[in-house]
């Protein structure tokens, strides 16, 4: 599947750098990264598959890695760095895995290889059947899902995955993403010998529990030539709760590698 694609900057001779959002996410949510890296590198921020403008389809870690790499393809930005938030994070280390030679570094965000994550979205049952009105803005979204969610800043999170104006409906493929969810929050088994030898940082927010001292043997296994960035005051939306220290860290790592 090819994939919705915001592409930034030159094209310089450092490998371009693909950006991997989150779940219910989308591409333009690393906008301030991207803008950021696009300075002096070429950047391309995706739309996973369900999210954002890309296609819909059933979802799982290996077909979501192929996803990207088609795309990867398709745009002609093979190798590349990959650096991916949360599931997106789950994904470019899957690619990692099943196709290094795609892959020149690597940036994890806020997210181990193993079970766990999205947990705290508490997503309610009923999103698919939600009854939409004939235009919906802003205002009017965030009070038809506030009986639903009470969570401000998930609520804001499934807002802009709404359709607004004149034919309102959700804009991604919410059916496909609710029967995933088990597997999101999962992780596939791998051959015995899977292994990343390439470079790769992985950076956590100090408030987050995403990434626990039982992931490191793991960590250690599949990426051994890994090292772990805590960023004080950050919790899971590291690149937004503090955006300057996530640059130097990802620019210092790319500059190295």
């Amino acid at each position: 599947m090819l994939l919705n694609v915001i592409e930034r900057g030159p094209e310089p001779p450092a490998a371009p750098v693909v950006l991997l959002h989150g779940l219910f996410g989308r591409a333009r949510n690393l906008g301030f990264v991207q803008r950021r890296l696009s300075a002096t590198r070429r950047t391309l921020a995706m739309d996973l598959r369900n999210h954002g403008a890309s296609p819909h389809g059933p979802m799982s870690y290996p077909i979501m890695a192929e996803d990207v790499a088609e795309t990867m393809r398709a745009h002609h930005a093979l190798p590349a760095a990959l650096l991916g938030h949360s599931m997106g994070g789950k994904t470019a280390m899957m690619l990692a895995l099943t196709q290094p030679e795609a892959v020149r570094c690597l940036i994890v965000v806020d997210i181990a290889p193993g079970q766990g994550g999205f947990d705290s979205l508490d997503l309610p049952q009923g999103l698919e059947a939600l009854h939409f009105p004939a235009h919906l803005d802003l205002h009017t979204a965030n009070d038809l899902l506030r009986p639903l969610i009470d969570k401000d800043t998930v609520r804001q999170l499934m807002v802009q995955n709404m359709r607004l104006g004149d034919n309102p409906g959700w804009a991604i493929g919410l059916a496909d993403i609710q029967a995933a969810l088990p597997a999101l929050m999962g992780w596939p088994a791998l051959p015995p010998d899977a292994c990343y030898t390439g470079p790769t940082l992985f950076i956590r927010g100090e408030q987050s529990r995403y990434i626990q001292p039982e992931n490191e043997p793991a960590m250690r296994r599949l990426f051994p030539n890994h090292q772990l960035e805590s960023i004080a005051g950050a919790g899971h939306w590291v690149h937004a709760d503090a955006p300057q220290r996530f640059c130097q860290l990802v620019e210092a790592f790319l500059a190295e590698h």
